[in-house]
């Protein structure tokens, strides 16, 4: 994987928020799964701005970090 940024992810559709974010948080992060080239990961409040791509394995292995903190 070469590029590490979407520079307009509102191109993107099927972008889901966090089960934890509730519903009169602002400040919240989305994800869209199935993405040929990883895991693009976006700014809620600004959905029409770029998105981090990060590789399979590293989103995983975050995921994993924060729920065993939970």
């Amino acid at each position: 994987m070469t590029e590490h940024t979407i520079p307009e992810a509102a191109f993107l559709s099927g972008w889901r928020k966090s089960s934890y974010s509730g519903a009169e948080s602002g400040s919240c992060i989305e994800v869209l799964d199935n993405h040929p080239s990883g895991i693009p990961v976006r700014d809620s409040k600004n959905p029409h701005g770029p998105a981090l791509l990060f590789p399979a394995e590293a989103w995983a292995s975050f995921v994993a970090a924060v729920k065993a903190v939970d």
